[in-house]
């Protein structure tokens, strides 16, 4: 232990957003505000979910692209060059990302749904519930990890480094997990439409993204920060970017309306295996960053970037695959619903353990 650190376990001030702060309750409201309309007005929701072209929901998926795409504009290719400055906290993310959480909750959803929870849940509601996991854990972060770094102090160059390389994985190993995952748990995997799905979830909004961000740098005036221009380019596009899935939440919940209220406990059971896989993920990364000496502004994000989930593309992809009323979609959206109750306590952990860990 470093007598050195510093004790105080106050996170910076203004490090999250008030939208980002209480994300979870506009989810809860439009949770609300979902099922309500949905059972009042189904015929719009019905109109709405026959918007589509070769399985893709048009209004859904111009929902995604306004979520996906500002944060497609923070990332950094050229932080690439520092790939090598913090070898191990990128070395246990890259693992955690990849080797371990998808499958931990494939494994998470088997025990649930099929073993704890099988007098509860229909077999084949199961298999969806299923789907929704393996997508939420094979779905790296990206858009938080910046707010979740922010909050303890985290090194912002490594987590730069760390979204640009996950987002260049993410591009390559996605589907074929995917695939793999669904194809152990007896779950058809429609190929061509996961495909789809990528490239137009991850590939396209990278490129745009890239590409914009170059127009930025390159148009940022004589003196001024490049960076500067990119932070307030996507700042301003962040209310967009809320409203988006706040929006998709309710119209998922529309969908699913029915389903809610004959099952009111449905919720809960989904959430359980979300609940254990993030804790349970922070406590490996952050156990082995710890064990391995990883200076806390490196360990605390390493940690949190692991168990962190990319939900905006697991809805997304939820949707092309199996449909806007599946359960794999709406096992999707309750991820987001837990998703920032769960990373502040982490957060506030961190924190609250930074003096266990190097400076340096």
């Amino acid at each position: 232990m470093n007598s050195s650190t510093p004790e105080s376990s106050e996170p910076p001030v203004g490090g999250i957003g008030f939208f980002e702060k209480w994300l979870s309750v506009w989810v809860a409201l439009c949770i609300t505000a979902g099922i309500s309309l949905g059972n009042l007005i189904p015929e719009l929701f019905q109109f709405l979910a026959s918007l589509e072209y070769a399985s893709v929901n048009i209004v859904v998926a111009v929902l995604i692209w306004g979520m996906v795409y500002p944060m497609m504009v923070n990332v950094d290719f050229a932080s690439l060059r520092h790939i090598g400055d913090r070898p191990k906290g990128l070395f246990i993310t890259v693992i955690v990302n990849w080797l371990i959480k998808p499958f931990t909750m494939v494994a998470l959803g088997v025990l649930f749904f099929e073993i704890l929870f099988v007098d509860l849940i229909e077999p084949a509601d199961a298999q969806q519930y299923i789907a929704g996991l393996i997508l939420l854990g094979a779905a790296p972060c990206t858009a938080m990890v910046f707010v979740w770094s922010q909050l303890t102090r985290g090194d912002p160059t490594y987590t730069l480094v760390q979204v640009s390389l996950n987002d260049i994985i993410m591009v390559f190993a996605f589907a074929p997990i995917v695939a793999l995952l669904l194809g152990v748990t007896d779950i058809v995997v429609p190929w061509q439409t996961l495909i789809l799905s990528v490239g137009l979830y991850v590939v396209i909004p990278l490129i745009a993204g890239a590409l914009t961000r170059k127009s930025l740098i390159e148009h940022a005036k004589k003196g001024q920060d490049s960076d500067i221009a990119v932070t307030r380019f996507t700042a301003r596009l962040k209310p967009v970017s809320v409203i988006a899935l706040l929006v998709t939440v309710a119209l998922l919940f529309g969908f699913q309306g029915h389903v809610i209220l004959e099952k009111p406990m449905l919720i809960a059971l989904i959430a359980i295996p979300l609940l254990v896989q993030s804790y349970g993920i922070f406590a490996v990364a952050y156990g082995a960053a710890y064990m391995w000496r990883v200076p806390f502004n490196v360990a605390a994000p390493c940690a949190l970037i692991g168990t962190s989930n990319f939900f905006e593309l697991a809805v997304a992809v939820a949707i092309s695959l199996f449909g806007l009323n599946s359960g794999a979609a709406l096992t999707t959206v309750v991820g987001v619903l837990v998703e920032v109750p769960v990373m502040l306590s982490l957060v506030a952990f961190a924190n609250r353990t930074q003096r266990f860990f190097p400076t340096k």
